[in-house]
């Protein structure tokens, strides 16, 4: 009988037999649904409303196309990101630029290409947007990114929202900035943005961080007459990330907010402005797997057995980073008793490169199986490395029964394409 694990209709042992391993696996389809969940129950709903794609969780260019083919805005924060959006035809004008120190080339070839909005991180940057703009005979349209000084319930490292953020402009300076963004010519402020972090499980602090935006919007309505157009209230959405559960529907996040967004206009007398998200991780983490063939098993007598796997930290740094938790299945050894417990670890030359402990498995484990790691779409291609040169894995779309390559694997010799010798050999 078969037991390999199958995903999205295509058998993934296959498919790790085809690419190789480490392999990323994406559903297409799982992608798009969470797209069209957006459409329908966010932009739909609420007119005038936008999503922003982060792109940082997980950018190609079949990725570009999805989100471009889906509706969706892209939200990049370096002039790499952008770069390849561009080259994907994205639309520029869907694009929203972040970032806590672009450079000034960054912010040219933004204003250059006429990006639908520059989000402001520091109170500088407004003179080299302008600047920039100016030179091009064009006006900037740009939005504030406010440091509400909301604490949201996550790791410490993927906190955004606090006052001691490196990221954002500090309340008591926003009216200043608000004031001279107004008095130059070459830029167009629309409104602002917050981003209070990411894996946020609860809509709360979102409530909290509007509370603080309204008053600001009201206070500087009453202060200097200019009116919030625009909102953007970030992403961060949390995805569950163990034992398969599911994930809290985006509904669950922005219905409570825009009511309350709506009460605190109608409280201030304020017009209700259009109202933007950035999902990135609640778009694609669940719908990646990275699988990896099993090597090295080592049995410590009384202690742990380590089962090793052709990959690691190079290609998930997270549990390194943030301690993140995952779980995984033998993809070739599906529905058999899992009556041995293990610890999984990656190839590095790290003794933190652990990625999973205390796994059950199939007492009948051995070296050529293929694990299937899950909730890997998120924040694992995009980080990973080359630390001990190791290439970066291929990444496959599977799509009911079919499965795409959109990102070669990377071979010994692209690891030193950018090399130079000092003497001749």
């Amino acid at each position: 009988m078969k037991t390999n694990l199958c995903y999205d209709g295509c058998d993934l042992v296959e498919l790790a037999l085809k690419y190789g391993t480490p392999l990323y696996v994406f559903s297409k389809s799982m992608i798009e649904g969470r797209c069209s969940e957006i459409r329908e129950q966010f932009i739909k709903r609420y007119g005038g409303s936008h999503a922003y794609y982060a792109g940082k969780a997980f950018l190609t260019l079949a990725m570009c196309q999805i989100v471009e083919k889906e509706g969706l805005g892209l939200d990049v924060v370096s002039g790499g990101e952008l770069h390849l959006a561009l080259k994907a035809h994205f639309p520029p004008e869907r694009i929203i630029f972040h970032g806590n120190n672009k450079t000034r080339q960054e912010i040219e070839i933004a204003v250059d290409q006429d990006v639908g909005r520059i989000a402001v991180d520091w109170e500088g940057e407004i003179d080299i947007i302008d600047k920039a703009a100016g030179l091009k005979g064009k006006r900037a349209s740009i939005l504030l990114r406010v440091t509400p000084e909301v604490e949201a319930l996550t790791h410490k490292y993927i906190r955004t929202g606090h006052r001691g953020s490196k990221f954002g402009i500090p309340l008591e300076r926003i009216p200043y900035v608000v004031k001279k963004s107004l008095s130059l010519q070459n830029l167009n402020l629309m409104g602002f943005h917050f981003h209070l972090g990411s894996q946020i499980e609860d809509y709360r602090p979102y409530i909290e961080a509007v509370d603080v935006i309204t008053k600001v919007m009201s206070d500087l309505r009453d202060d200097f007459g200019f009116v919030t157009k625009e909102l953007d209230i970030g992403g961060g959405f949390g995805v569950e990330g163990f034992e398969k559960t599911t994930s809290k529907p985006i509904s669950y996040f922005v219905d409570p907010v825009m009511e309350r967004i709506k009460a605190r206009c109608s409280e201030f007398e304020l017009p209700m402005p259009s109202v933007a998200i950035e999902p990135g991780r609640w778009i694609v983490s669940e719908a990646g797997i990275t699988l990896y063939t099993i090597g090295s098993i080592k049995k410590i007598p009384g202690s742990v057995t380590y089962v090793s796997v052709d990959g690691g930290m190079s290609d998930n740094p997270r549990p390194a980073l943030y301690d993140a938790k995952y779980y995984a299945e033998v993809a070739n050894k599906m529905g058999r008793p899992k009556d041995k417990v293990i610890t999984v670890v990656g190839r590095c030359c790290e003794s933190g490169d652990i990625l999973i402990e205390d796994l059950a498995v199939p007492s009948d484990l051995k070296p050529g199986d293929i694990l299937a790691v899950f909730n890997t779409g998120a924040y694992n291609y995009s980080m990973a490395s080359n630390y001990n040169m190791l290439p970066k894995p291929a990444v496959v779309f599977v799509d009911k029964g079919k499965d795409i390559l959109v990102v070669e694997r990377e071979t010994y010799d692209d690891l030193l394409a950018k090399q130079k010798f000092i003497f001749n050999v």
